[in-house]
């Protein structure tokens, strides 16, 4: 069940963005009251009209999301790093496994044991891989929010879109699910090695991200194509997996060499030995 704890984790926080974004439907504008009213959603909305350059408010919704992903980006450095570490340390896990695969209650304590301390010589944090998502969540309630609250957003076009109203044409829909995608295979082919869940996820949250943008505002599905399509550059920029591949391909070719080497260097020894 371990292996699925990230997509429960990942469904109930869709789940939450849906409740959370039907929580007010009234108009908000300086008057409104309430913290995550007044002081965020508020905000948000005038940071995208100040963005809006010729009152184009597909123009500040794009603008808004780069601003909002470079300020994430030493987290998300930081995820990837973290991520990283974690892959590296996957044979040694194996390991313990192995040694404490019995269920009983006693091995489990002293595996779970031995599974801390060796994140914790190596720095790792397991969980640190869904910060980035928690943070995520609540820009995106917000963003929802001023889009469909906020009357001079909710109005709003850009291109063929009506921003507060669900994309006629399914175009970004589309272009999010496959930047998702992009951006979660091009992940997972810097793990060392695959699982189910990981599989599973690659395929699960672009059809959600499609489904959720037929039927929300348009404007949202214009933040995450903006927001993956920039993921997908930063992957290849800074966790590239076809470096990485190539990397461990270089390692592995020095590794057996060393190890030819070393088997050369004591065969003669063995032959005198027979002798």
């Amino acid at each position: 069940m371990k292996k699925y704890k990230r997509l429960l984790l990942m469904g109930g926080l869709v789940t939450l963005l849906f409740v959370l974004s039907a929580c007010g439907t009234g108009a908000i504008d300086q008057n409104s009251t309430g913290i995550w009213d007044r002081y965020i959603v508020f905000y948000f909305a005038e940071a995208i009209k100040a963005l809006s350059f010729a009152a184009n408010t597909g123009i500040g919704i794009i603008l808004f999301t780069l601003i909002i992903r470079i300020i994430l980006l030493p987290l998300m450095h930081f995820q990837t790093k973290s991520m990283r570490k974690t892959q590296e340390l996957q044979p040694k896990l194996k390991a313990l496994q192995q040694k404490y695969s019995s269920k009983d209650p006693e091995t489990q304590r002293l595996f779970r044991e031995e599974q801390q301390r060796l994140y914790s010589e190596n720095n790792v944090n397991p969980y640190a891989g869904c910060l980035p998502l928690l943070v995520q969540m609540p820009i995106m309630m917000a963003l929802y929010q001023s889009i469909s609250r906020v009357p001079e957003l909710k109005q709003g076009s850009f291109l063929w879109l009506n921003l507060g109203q669900p994309d006629p044409y399914f175009i970004l829909p589309v272009l999010a699910a496959l930047f998702t995608f992009a951006s979660s295979y091009l992940t997972s082919m810097s793990q060392i090695e695959s699982n189910a869940s990981l599989k599973i996820m690659n395929f699960v949250m672009p059809a959600m991200i499609f489904f959720m943008g037929m039927t929300l505002a348009s404007g949202l599905s214009l933040y995450w194509v903006v927001s993956n399509a920039f993921q997908v550059g930063q992957t290849l920029l800074l966790n590239n997996p076809f470096k990485i591949r190539k990397e461990r391909a270089e390692a592995d070719r020095k590794v057996k060499e060393q190890e030819r080497a070393l088997e050369k260097a004591q065969n003669p020894k063995k032959k005198r030995k027979k002798k």
